[in-house]
């Protein structure tokens, strides 16, 4: 487990960045998202793009871990309107049906990823009965 958590934390500050910067090279694709009532879609894309490159790399320090990961979760409900526009509008995208629907349960997925880094890291703990450091 103490390789497992650093690796799923990087993985998800990747792909956190990733996607923030693919709201500046296909921001075509990312306009079609925002659902029509919101005024700027513009501006929603490109704040939206910058809050993923942020908390991605908030993600990977240490002492801002345990934040970024609340503040994920707190941008994953926040943007959860938008995976219900794509899905009532699928003809914008030139994406299969099934891939429609998976897509909705994929952002709980995604909560509970950003959770599991909010817990601290075991720390390694020393035997009872057998100090780590007593004088020599």
């Amino acid at each position: 487990m103490t390789v497992l958590k650093p690796v799923s934390k990087w993985t998800l500050a990747a792909f956190m960045i990733t996607a923030g910067v693919m709201h500046f090279v296909a921001d075509d694709f990312f306009l079609k998202v925002v659902p029509t009532y919101l005024p700027w879609p513009e501006v929603i894309v490109s704040v939206s793009g910058v809050i993923e490159i942020v908390l991605g790399l908030l993600l990977v320090l240490p002492k801002t871990t345990r934040f970024a990961a609340w503040a994920l979760i707190v941008f994953f409900v926040a943007v959860f309107p938008a995976n219900i526009h794509v899905f009532y509008n699928q003809h914008l995208f030139s994406l299969p049906h099934w891939l429609h629907i998976v897509r909705l349960p994929l952002q709980a997925v995604l909560i509970f990823w950003a959770y599991w880094h909010t817990i601290p890291a075991d720390e390694p703990k020393t035997p009872p009965g057998n100090p780590s450091s007593s004088a020599l």
